[in-house]
């Protein structure tokens, strides 16, 4: 299969480029490889798939060295030129839409970059595949469209109407548009309600990077919420199992005619968080300092997902504890600092 993954150079699009070129699929990636986090972990993971930092150019298709069934284009979800033009010439089968402007606490600083990347970008890619015949697009949405959800587990069945954030508004809307472009156009579309994702090549704008490099440094966290939340922590293997299990299940038609389905993706076993740090300080073998700090703005207080339908309809389940997935985690970070 030849497949199109967006954001290759992010964490989620990162792994997913490899496991699938693992199996000896073809896959074509691209990033805009914005500065919201640092590049230099962008182009380091581009760099780990054979994508050299000096080949990168705007519009310009990079061979990696490492994968011969991989190649990188430098490319904003918004280009209405060049994003048509490789789906005409490259004539992909799937598309697996991870790229997105990240980060809930972003979006009430920086809303506009949410409206570009999460709604015309992707609009952008519910038009190209319109077009060209594709046969399944798997898109990522987001826990945060259930925001402050007092009913646990969390259910694809629930009403998400009440977003806490931006970012969680773009999401749900992520979810509209696919399925009115289903029913309309008969695209086979997935979503995918990731929780919270960590492991190796992680985002340092997210808890673990942060709160391992402030452990190691031996300088104090902020913990918010005074440290009463919890969150469904899903190691990055068991998230990739999830979304390539999910790639290869293209929906049937439903009652409502269309090909449309949504699936939460995380481990279904919340912990608190004071529990992931001192897995975290266990670990790294240090201290935690914290500073306790009240609930911030968009943020929730749980978040844990019901997997039903997933272990239903492909099987799933996560299979890393929390222990062993954080020394894989800590391990892979002390590597990566001294490169």
């Amino acid at each position: 299969m030849k497949i199109l993954v967006t954001g290759t150079a992010g964490f989620i699009g990162f792994h997913l480029a490899r496991r699938l070129l693992e199996r000896d699929d073809e896959v074509v990636g691209i990033d805009n490889i914005n500065d919201y986090y640092t590049i230099d972990m962008k182009f380091a993971r581009l760099a780990e798939t054979g994508i050299a930092r000096n080949e990168i150019a705007y519009g310009k298709i990079v061979q990696s060295t490492k994968y011969p069934r991989y190649r990188f284009v430098k490319c904003d979800l918004t280009d209405k030129t060049l994003l048509p033009r490789l789906f005409e010439t490259e004539k992909f089968d799937y598309v697996v839409n991870l790229a997105a402007q990240a980060g809930v606490r972003y979006s009430i600083e920086n809303p506009f970059a949410y409206i570009d990347s999460n709604l015309v970008g992707f609009a952008n890619i519910l038009e190209c595949c319109r077009h060209n015949s594709i046969k399944h697009l798997v898109y990522a949405s987001s826990s945060s469209v259930y925001g402050g959800n007092a009913k646990v587990p969390f259910s694809e069945d629930d009403k998400v109407d009440n977003p806490v954030s931006l970012y969680a508004a773009t999401k749900k809307a992520n979810e509209l548009m696919a399925s009115s472009y289903s029913k309309l156009y008969g695209i086979p579309a997935t979503g995918l309600r990731f929780f919270t994702v960590y492991g190796p090549w992680g985002r340092p704008d997210m808890a673990p990077i942060l709160f391992a490099t402030a452990i190691i440094e031996e300088k104090p966290i902020k913990v918010f919420n005074n440290g009463e939340m919890m969150r469904d922590f899903t190691y990055i293997d068991d998230i990739i199992d999830g979304v390539v299990g999910t790639m290869d299940k293209i929906p049937e038609i439903n009652m409502d005619g269309r090909k449309h389905v949504i699936y939460n993706i995380g481990s279904s076993d919340p912990i608190k968080l004071m529990d992931f740090i001192d897995t975290l300080a266990t670990a790294i073998g240090k201290e935690a300092k914290m500073i306790m700090l009240p609930m911030q703005p968009g943020d929730v207080y749980r978040t844990y997902a019901d997997t039903t339908k997933l272990e239903r309809d492909i099987c799933y389940k996560p299979l890393t504890p929390l222990k062993q997935g954080i020394q894989a985690f800590i391990k892979w970070y002390k590597t990566f600092q001294k490169s």
